[in-house]
């Protein structure tokens, strides 16, 4: 069951700014980055269902981060339909995050109080998907669909828009401050934070200061 309503996960996901996103069919290995993303400052993480076995994995680390890294918020990205939504949620997740709008995943997480975060490509998806809840809406792939820009032409007619993009951001000051100073609620982030070679030497604390570092960027962009 989620421990954390709707309304906190999205209070917690602009208070942090950036969200990791990440998957690894390795469930030891995905605990070593969560740490290490924890020990660098964050405090919400998107597990993505992308392999064979993903539930099975991501059960074992919530019920691990739940002992381990209190106060991480921990949500399932890549849901795809209202079945894999409610498994997940029955998991433990406290918020889905899909590359698209699906009514029945809205309807399942609305009725638990539960973040669900659509992936959108246009202001009339944006629409939609606040008439179905969304408290954040996902741009995906936020460079491809017109990046900071694009989102900066939303919040002219939409300004109530919380707004994460995912895809074309990377821990650097020159590419958060284009987003942040266009106005997004947080940013998902992937590869950017956890470089093939890092997750092969096993660098965790290259991790905890990548994210203690882009942290820190976003706290002087909005200050």
């Amino acid at each position: 069951m989620a421990k954390y309503s709707r309304i906190e996960v999205a209070i917690k996901m602009k208070e942090t700014g950036i969200v990791p996103v990440f998957y690894h069919g390795d469930a030891g290995l995905c605990k070593q980055v969560i740490k290490a993303c924890y020990d660098g400052g964050i405090r919400v993480f998107e597990f993505t269902n992308r392999g064979d076995f993903a539930s099975l994995v991501f059960a074992e680390v919530n019920k691990w981060v739940l002992n381990e890294c209190p106060g991480m918020i921990m949500g399932v990205g890549s849901i795809l339909d209202a079945g894999t939504a409610s498994m997940y949620i029955a998991l433990g997740a406290n918020f889905i995050v899909s590359p698209l709008i699906d009514e029945g995943m809205a309807s399942v997480c609305n009725k638990r109080k539960i973040l669900w975060s659509p992936g959108c490509g246009s202001v009339t998806e944006i629409g939609r998907a606040h008439e179905l809840g969304a408290e954040v809406v996902k741009i995906f792939p936020g460079q491809q669909v017109g990046g900071p820009e694009f989102v900066k032409a939303v919040l002219g007619p939409m300004p109530w828009s919380s707004i994460m993009p995912t895809g074309g951001v990377s821990p650097d000051e020159k590419n958060l401050t284009q987003w942040f100073n266009a106005g997004v609620h947080c940013v998902g982030m992937g590869s950017q934070l956890f470089p093939s070679d890092i997750l092969k030497n096993k660098d965790f604390n290259y991790i905890a200061a990548k994210c203690r570092e882009a942290l820190e960027i976003v706290r002087r962009i909005r200050s």
